[in-house]
């Protein structure tokens, strides 16, 4: 009875690995022959589909595809925050649900095997990967320009570079969204609180906020743009304090370059008992899980975390199951205005 249903349907790699227990990675390695698995599992496998026909009824194309069902993951961490920073962890989970679902696994790609240091592009080469995802790095790392550049088909969820697609937030769409909140506000001495510009989505929303400030008319000195030097709650609290001694009078509302710095910024005002939003307004921007529990709960500009990681992962199983030619290529993901208390709107 087995043995027909199953070849009504044809057993999948899927069907394997759900069997066993294991992923759709490991399974695909053995029946291919490719890439490192215990002596057991392998065993355990080989004995699975030789009693079940799985070879004889699985999917020609698969085989003949050759592929490793393994994507590589780069977490370059300039932010120094690891995998638990709130937005890209998020964006993470949901690109792995996406790819596992097609049958895929993740594995990180690190720069040490055993004892012998490996470029991230010889990594890839030793464990057979189909592409490469680049949840956040530096683009002047050679590292991942060496990645980029060869012929591993690579997407990103925060850098922008030639043959790479990026799939990204539309900062100048959340910053314009939360310059439009300010002014329905009646603010119009803005100041703008941000991380390090080394990162590709501070860069461009502290770009977007002086245009948009001069578009509209609005003072824009030199100091309504603060850079802060790291990209956390402590770091907008620096920025806070040292922005508010020379500046000849407070702003009336402070857009953060993300959440976590307007955490920090929010506990700074308070230091110097100025209130929230009483006094002064502040904007985050991300969304994370916490915003909506701090106290006051954040308005902030909504990243779709889960839509991103949904679409990079629709991206790169295209161009590695299509053979697509790589190039550059941008996907701007819709942002949200999200109105709570900091603002006065909660």
């Amino acid at each position: 009875m087995w043995k027909g249903d199953q070849a009504m349907k044809k057993m999948t790699i899927k069907d394997v690995a759900e069997a066993l227990g294991l992923s759709p990675g490991t399974v695909s390695k053995v029946v291919n022959n490719s890439g490192r698995v215990g002596d057991k599992t392998r065993k355990r496998v080989k004995e699975y589909v030789k009693k079940h026909g799985y070879v004889a009824s699985a999917n020609a194309r698969i085989l003949k595809s050759r592929l490793s069902f393994t994507i590589g993951v780069i977490f370059s961490d300039i932010s120094h925050v690891g995998l638990e920073h709130p937005f890209f962890a998020s964006i993470l989970q949901s690109f792995k649900t996406a790819v596992e679902e097609r049958g895929y696994e993740i594995v990180f790609i690190v720069s040490r095997v055993g004892e012998n240091e490996l470029t991230y592009y010889q990594w890839c080469r030793n464990k057979k990967v189909d592409g490469v995802l680049i949840v956040m790095g530096n683009i002047n790392n050679p590292n991942i320009q060496e990645v980029v550049q060869s012929e591993i088909p690579c997407v990103s969820t925060d850098i922008v570079m030639d043959n790479l697609q990026s799939v990204i937030s539309d900062d100048k769409e959340g910053v314009r969204l939360a310059l439009d909140h300010a002014e329905n506000l009646g603010c119009e001495h803005i100041t703008h609180i941000t991380g390090p510009t080394s990162s590709r989505g501070f860069a461009e929303r502290a770009a977007a906020f002086s245009r948009e400030m001069e578009e509209r008319g609005l003072p824009l000195p030199d100091e309504a743009v603060e850079i802060a030097e790291g990209f956390g709650f402590t770091s907008g609290y620096n920025a806070t304090l040292k922005h508010l001694k020379k500046v000849a009078r407070p702003p009336e509302l402070i857009l953060a370059g993300s959440d976590e710095l307007a955490f920090g910024i929010v506990r700074a005002l308070e230091s110097k008992r100025l209130r929230v939003p009483e006094d002064i307004m502040v904007m985050g921007y991300d969304d994370i899980k916490f915003a909506k529990h701090f106290t006051p709960s954040l308005s902030t500009i909504r990243q779709n975390k889960e839509k991103i990681g949904r679409l990079a992962a629709e991206r790169l199983l295209s161009a590695i199951e299509e053979r697509r030619p790589k190039r550059k290529e941008i996907t701007k993901v819709p942002v949200e205005l999200v109105k709570r208390q900091s603002t006065g709107r909660g």
